[in-house]
């Protein structure tokens, strides 16, 4: 795993580092008088050299005896040091930028590693996405590990994905470097039920040494817990209650505790913790999903770490909770999570600790950045034209596609049908299952309704030009007219298009097909604001500062149309997961999840 990001393996330099630490050869570099965030054992140390070898830590105490003619000499009596920060669990997809551009914004918050899951990738371009994503990581600053998609698709039967992973893909993704386990094993159903498929998966993975990573998401604290915990599940990152939390770590797993751009549970699943005084070293803290905006204007897992200590948990802690945790969870300990000899040099220069956003970051004994900008390059990398040209339709689409017609003919004369509706929440996953009645026109069709805040919706397959597509309605955006659309639709990622207007429903998909996806919103037949995502229709090769703006670009747009929400295509890209419930609609048709089965249009 460790040979991913073209680094030595301890193996390889360890006599080198002996020699360092005996004096008999000289360090790359020395840190000295710092105040030492010893993670091994929750102390803060005085006065600590740390010198640095080959990218390593060969030794941490006193370093007079490695210095030598070239030895880089950095006083640091103003600084805690801590070790880089390690994100256990997140989708770069969902920063909307590559891999790279993600370092280069994460990397100067003090990130120097992550546990990716690209299941979104996965979703639309199979085990290759998978496989450019890690390419792509090689070589930067931030060591980039990777666990392998065990959902894809998410709901088989229910929706069409761009590619399928099954048992034998994630047998041999066990051997590539870099993979260093099982992605979330959301079909926890499956797990229960025995299904075989979704232990295959999970056999192949504890065969191969490597981590199987959860997502329990029901608040069921019970024997079902206790099933999938036995099924070889080591962690969990969906407790948003503290009992949750505390159930999970109970039974030993890591609980990841998230606190990202969509889901912020910290107040909440910290309490598993502040409130009980238990053993904390099998809390993990994660960011789940990292939006531009949070990256730029929060930070990264150094936020994740603030706001921990906010609520009441005591800084050396917290940072333990991001570093060695973390490292621990995946078997990565004795490489990464702490400054200790034998260990990657990652290493931040902090002054106060209850704000943990570093002034100076050390990525294997070299300075990556300095005063929050990246103080060296990040590679440059280029996605294949088929990651590029991921938006497949068979035609381009016209108004009529997205007309609903009631049964029974004609309307008038006050004659109504009673249709579900998916209403979505703002700031939840969660949506709900409502009827209504809406009225049918004189063609004999039922539209949308600005007085019950209710739009059109359709999701259209756009990784095969299958031509499949399903249309249904949603309340809750808020929309007075216009249409959005976007290609970032958990977890397939088809072609997702709301809107008032059927004409405007039609240009906003056909823009994002011209675009190779994104999102993008439309009134009256002109575009008002897109953002270009051509990377799988998920990722831009822009920086994130500039996919930050276009984000800011849509929300404004999204406020023309009429919609209040602070975050409404965080919303709409939900629509479509048909895991969680209650309704949901796929390119196949409307999903009632609680029941899992497809249901009508109109009741």
């Amino acid at each position: 795993m460790w040979e991913i990001a073209g680094r030595r393996p301890l193996h390889e330099v360890s006599r080198e580092l002996v020699a360092t630490a005996m004096g008999r050869e000289p360090a790359d570099v020395v840190i000295r008088g710092a105040h030492l965030v010893n993670v091994n054992t929750a102390e803060i140390h005085d006065g600590v050299d740390v010198a640095v070898r080959l990218g390593r830590v060969a030794l941490v105490g006193d370093a007079s005896r490695c210095v030598g003619d070239g030895t880089r000499i950095i006083e640091s009596g103003q600084f805690y040091l801590a070790p880089g920060f390690i994100d256990g669990h997140v989708h770069v997809e969902s920063s909307m930028v590559t891999v790279g551009e993600f370092a280069r914004a994460v990397v100067p918050c003090g990130t120097t590693a992550i546990f990716m899951d690209p299941h979104e990738i996965a979703n639309v371009l199979g085990v290759e996405g998978v496989r450019l994503m890690l390419e792509e990581g090689r070589g930067l600053p931030l060591k980039v590990f990777a666990t392998m998609p065990s959902c894809v698709p998410a709901a088989p039967g229910f929706e069409d994905a761009g590619a399928a992973i099954g048992p034998d893909d994630i047998r041999e993704a066990m051997t590539w470097p870099g993979v260093a386990g099982l992605g979330e094993m959301m079909n926890f159903p499956g797990v229960l039920a025995g299904d075989e498929a979704v232990h295959r998966e999970i056999e192949e993975t504890l065969k191969a040494g490597k981590v199987v990573t959860g997502h329990y998401s029901v608040p069921d604290t019970g024997p079902d817990l206790s099933a999938y915990v036995a099924a070889g599940v080591a962690s969990d990152h969906e407790s948003t209650r503290p009992e949750d939390a505390l159930a999970k770590l109970r039974l030993g797993m890591y609980a990841k505790l998230r606190e990202g751009s969509a889901w912020r549970d910290i107040k909440a699943t910290m309490k598993s913790y502040t409130e009980t005084a238990i053993d904390p070293r099998h809390i993990v803290l994660v960011t789940d999903d990292a939006h531009p905006d949070t990256l730029i204007s929060l930070g990264h897992v150094n936020h994740v770490v603030r706001r921990a200590i906010e609520e009441g948990v005591p800084p050396v802690r917290a940072i333990q909770m991001a570093t060695i945790n973390v490292a621990e969870c995946f078997r990565m300990s004795q490489d990464i999570g702490s400054i200790a000899p034998g260990r990657a040099a990652d290493i931040l220069f902090i002054r106060d600790l209850a704000d943990p956003r570093p002034e100076m970051v050390m990525a294997d004994g070299k300075i990556a950045a300095e005063g929050g900008r990246m103080a060296v390059d990040i590679p440059a990398f280029r996605y294949p034209e088929a990651a590029t040209r991921s938006v497949r339709l068979a035609r381009r689409l016209e108004a009529g596609d997205f007309r609903i017609k009631a049964p029974g003919g004609g309307g008038g004369a006050g004659r109504a049908a009673r249709v579900r509706v998916i209403e979505v929440i703002e700031g939840s996953a969660v949506t709900r299952h409502v009827e209504i009645d809406l009225p049918v026109d004189d063609a004999g069709e039922v539209g949308a309704s600005r007085e019950k805040d209710v739009a059109k919706v359709a999701v259209i397959e756009r990784h095969r030009a299958s031509r499949s597509m399903a249309v249904g309605l949603v309340r809750g955006f808020g929309l007075a007219d216009g249409a959005v659309a976007s290609t970032v639709a958990h977890d397939s990622h088809n072609l997702l298009v709301v809107g008032m207007d059927s004409r405007d429903m039609a240009v906003a998909a056909n823009a994002l097909a011209d675009a190779g996806g994104g999102m993008v919103a439309v009134r009256g037949g002109e575009v008002l604001a897109i953002l270009p995502l051509p990377i799988a229709g998920l990722m831009s090769d822009e920086p994130v500062e500039r996919v930050k703006a276009g984000v800011e670009d849509l929300a404004r747009a999204w406020r023309m149309l009429g919609c209040t929400m602070a975050s409404p295509f965080m919303t709409m890209a939900l629509v479509a997961l048909p895991v969680i419930p209650e309704l949901r609609i796929t390119n196949r048709g409307i999903v009632d999840v609680l029941r899992f089965r497809f249901v009508d249009l109109f009741v």
